[in-house]
């Protein structure tokens, strides 16, 4: 047996060549860190949607035709719903292990984005997304925000009152679309909202479709992530040249895998203590009623707060009214943030001119720009996340709804720009400190006493590794102001251009703390051994 099985793959890999391919991808070498683990998260999360999922698509039926609820649930027996709504009640309270399964599944999408959206953090502030891997950057992008209309998609699928409620809203923002809004949703829905095809329609977008599409980005993500090699932090023996880790296999799958049962654990712990979604005491929708205190998942907030803070601004334009306080924080200003941020690694290799291949990431405070325009938008989406939820604020604090109202309005501008200063300051305060820690070594809390009679504190010398780290970085080059025409006195092109580069270079990196040369730490170095030796 052994032999015909050796003889029947000596054939196939002298046909195909799987050896050497073995050989080169299963031997390569991934580096070790923990912030490394959080695209695992969203990985595995993804896996255990496809998982529960499946699991799922037994007993739940994608029909809007009713009927009159007789189940085990005895609060609506004899509620006439539709076929979507009973099964999932049928899912949540009869099938064996469907309660489990259904929890899993919301629990496991909720952290697939959550994952997805702290990885991309990640990624931005360490400088991940440069040369060559801007295509990665926006695959992953891509990812996000379909993982954010696969949720919308999934949790309307019951169609209890809460899913129903969030529906309306969807079928309210297409028809703000101005003169074709009412036939795009007219096309969606088949027909007047809510129609007789909206579930099974969204029912094969959730299975089939947007499914389908990720497992194709997600293949594609890991292959680019293998073709450019992994990126890694600062250390010593660690170049744009190389990578320093350990073996795919078998190192690598061995803790891969591990790493799986452990998010696997995690989610069905989450799944069976932790209640979510629980649509029996919603009721199937009705569109007459909405459900008191609505809240969409957490990964809608931004266009729930937007909706809720905008002004009531409309325009009658020959016969048609365009309601501007509906169109633009739903088409326009909930994707501003999602473009700002998928653009700035365009813009930044714009400014800075720097076309090299990078590997070796940076970290947070050596790009204060970056970082605190990042903060910036992390505390847009919060505030706009709490102003989706100014009702329940307003009552169970006891304040004035329009007060609350106001005050989002104000300090979606004011505090983003207050957390970028504040969070800009801090990164090149930071900087200041490697700065000092190189040329003076750390403190130490000793104090001595000179020979002069004065006081001073002593510093330890860095460790090489700690030295190696706090060096790595370029040193950031500010573009300089050239002139407007040549020798010849003709205007040089794109003079506007290098103007706006010229402004943007100084902006993002005049403030910055450059590392000392290496003249600076040979002169350092001799200082303290001259006060040494006095000592």
């Amino acid at each position: 047996m052994a032999a015909r099985t050796s003889a029947v793959s000596a054939w196939v890999d002298d046909r195909t060549n799987l050896s050497l391919l073995g050989r080169k991808y299963l031997r390569k070498v991934f580096p070790d860190h923990w912030s490394f683990l959080l695209g695992e998260i969203a990985l595995w999360s993804f896996v255990v949607l496809l998982v529960t999922g499946v699991f799922l698509t037994f007993w739940f039926t994608p029909s809007m035709s009713e009927s009159t609820y007789e189940g085990s649930y005895s609060q609506l027996r004899g509620v006439p719903m539709s076929d979507a709504y009973a099964s999932t009640l049928h899912i949540s309270f009869d099938v064996r292990g469907g309660p489990l399964v259904r929890q899993m599944h919301h629990w496991a999408a909720m952290m697939f984005i959550a994952a997805m959206l702290v990885h991309m953090m990640r990624i931005f502030v360490s400088g991940a997304f440069r040369k060559p891997r801007e295509v990665t950057w926006m695959v992953g992008a891509t990812m996000l925000l379909l993982g954010v209309l696969e949720g919308f998609v999934g949790y309307s699928l019951p169609d209890d009152l809460l899913s129903g409620t969030g529906l309306r809203i969807a079928d309210g923002l297409i028809k703000a679309t101005p003169v074709i809004g009412t036939y795009l949703s007219f096309f969606l829905f088949g027909g007047e909202f809510p129609g007789e095809a909206i579930i099974q329609r969204l029912y094969i977008v959730h299975v089939l479709l947007i499914p389908g599409i990720l497992l194709a980005l997600v293949a594609t993500h890991l292959l680019l992530i293998v073709y450019h090699k992994h990126t890694q932090w600062a250390g010593p023996g660690r170049t744009e040249q190389n990578v320093v880790g350990y073996p795919f296999l078998p190192v690598y799958i061995s803790k891969a895998t591990g790493f799986f049962f452990m998010v696997f654990g995690v989610v069905a712990a989450m799944g069976a203590l932790l209640s979510i979604n629980p649509v029996w005491k919603y009721g199937p929708y009705d569109p007459s009623k909405v459900t008191a205190g609505s809240q969409p998942d957490w990964y809608m907030g931004i266009a729930e707060g937007l909706l809720r803070i905008m002004p009531n601004w409309e325009t009658h334009v020959w016969g048609h009214t365009i309601s501007w306080n509906v169109m633009l924080p739903a088409q326009v200003f909930a994707f501003v943030p999602f473009v700002a941020i998928v653009g700035w690694p365009f813009l930044e290799a714009w400014v800075t001119g720097d076309r090299r291949e990078h590997h070796v990431l940076q970290r947070p405070r050596d790009a204060p720009t970056r970082t605190a325009f990042l903060a910036a938008i992390v505390t847009v989406y919060g505030l706009l996340w709490a102003a989706g939820g100014n009702d329940i604020l307003a009552t169970r604090f006891h304040w004035s709804l329009n007060s609350v109202t106001y005050f989002m309005r104000a300090a979606v501008f004011v505090l983003p720009a207050l957390v970028f200063y504040v969070a800009r300051r801090w990164c090149i305060g930071l900087q200041r400190a490697d700065r000092d820690r190189l040329l003076h070594g750390s403190e130490t809390g000793v104090i001595t006493r000179g020979s002069e009679g004065g006081y001073s504190e002593r510093h330890r010398p860095l460790t090489n590794a700690r030295a190696y780290a706090l060096t790595a970085r370029d040193r950031d080059r500010v573009e300089e102001e050239g002139p407007d025409r040549d020798e010849n006195g003709v205007p040089a092109r794109g003079v506007r251009g290098r103007r706006a580069r010229l402004r943007l270079s100084r902006a993002m990196f005049a403030d910055n703390v450059q590392k000392p040369t290496a003249e600076e730490l040979t002169e350092a170095s001799s200082e303290h051994a001259e006060i040494t030796a006095r000592r």
